[in-house]
């Protein structure tokens, strides 16, 4: 919105000519998330402690587990929606609301943001067990997918190849699979970051880490020089996903203030499904899905230690983990959960860092 209405000025005003610069928007926007966060987050934090809408430990699906976290008992959650909040804010003052990658991406966070706030609204307002069923939710996850896999096919025919990391010019041409992929891609980082939300800070601090490498690959992307000179795709428009991404790392740092260890809020599901699909559709949209796996690694590791343990028990009976997701079978090694917190940050900080490094390995 400020870009459209002061840059115009900049013959006038010279210092308005900062507004065409993506690194200062997009530092901006990360700052006017952050700041959003931390001024709103304490009258959030009192609305939802009013409306007695907290997290309850007592799901019976492990007594030892409801133990350990016995202290966090109604602490309040849907927390996520503090972070929607800031994310859209920030990028309604500071980024191209017009650029189609931006309206693609809010349109993504707002439609399992919604689908999130839906499953919160009926397990703590309407008290309906686990709210939503898995078929709701991982129906309205490949909705989603169709929809942008379609929107993405239409738009651009050499949408349908994959890029490669590590190879110069070399991709995967999916054809008529695309589209199942991106529905992979969205409902699979979607559900990934909701398995990893269950510690004190440990899915927004990695959110934010992926968010940072993220923004990085897309101002590369986005500009046709850097793009040329490190043998990757140039996606126009893309350098605008910049300033989205940097308002989620401005928006996940005010979060974490709050959700670090002992948490005074939690995302609940109306965050970490907007989150992770957001993620998602952001590697779609800069064609760096396969680096999703890579940077996104705690995620992957989260999510393949619950299916790993499903099938094991159902083929032989036996458990792999001590229990899943992954973060709480090392508390049941005894652990402390601030430990496994901050060593999942380490090793996530690390994968975005060899993310970024890709863009020299070709």
């Amino acid at each position: 919105m400020l870009f459209y209405l002061l840059f115009p000025l900049h013959d006038k005003v010279g210092i308005l000519n900062l507004f065409r610069y993506i690194t200062f928007r997009s530092a901006m926007a990360a700052l006017t998330a952050f700041l959003i966060s931390l001024i709103v987050g304490p009258f959030v934090i009192r609305k939802l402690k009013k409306l007695k809408i907290g997290e309850n430990i007592n799901k019976k699906d492990s007594v030892r587990l409801d133990d350990l976290h016995r202290h966090k008992q109604d602490t309040p959650t849907m927390g996520g929606i503090l972070i929607l909040l800031a994310v859209f804010s920030a990028n309604l003052l500071w980024a191209d609301i017009f650029n189609k990658q931006i309206v693609i991406v809010l349109s993504s966070m707002l439609w399992l943001g919604l689908t999130g706030f839906v499953d919160d609204y009926l397990k703590q307002i309407k008290k309906k067990g686990k709210g939503l069923t898995v078929t709701a939710k991982l129906t309205s996850q490949v909705v989603l997918g169709l929809i942008l896999g379609t929107i993405l096919l239409l738009d651009n025919e050499n949408n349908m190849r994959i890029d490669l990391p590590f190879l110069k010019n070399t991709y995967i041409n999916l054809d008529g699979l695309y589209i199942l992929f991106v529905i992979l891609v969205v409902a699979g980082s979607s559900n990934a970051v909701n398995l990893t939300d269950g510690l004190d800070g440990l899915a927004i601090g990695i959110v934010v880490m992926v968010a940072l490498a993220f923004s990085v690959l897309a101002y590369v992307s986005g500009n046709i020089k850097f793009s040329s000179y490190l043998l990757i795709p140039y996606i126009r428009d893309s350098g605008e996903l910049t300033v989205f991404c940097a308002s989620l790392i401005g928006a996940g740092l005010g979060f974490l203030w709050f959700n670090c260890y002992p948490a005074s809020i939690f995302m609940g599901d109306v965050g970490s499904l907007a989150l992770g699909g957001t993620l998602g559709t952001v590697a779609l949209l800069i064609k760096k899905e396969l680096l999703l796996i890579l940077v996104g690694g705690i995620f992957v590791a989260e999510a393949l230690s619950v299916i790993l343990q499903v099938a094991s028990f159902k083929l032989t009976k036996k458990r792999i983990f001590k229990i899943a997701p992954l973060h709480h079978h090392f508390q049941f090694l005894n652990w402390p959960e601030n430990k496994v917190i901050v060593r999942f940050w380490i090793i996530a900080s690390l994968l975005a860092m060899l993310t970024i490094i890709t863009l020299k390995i070709r």
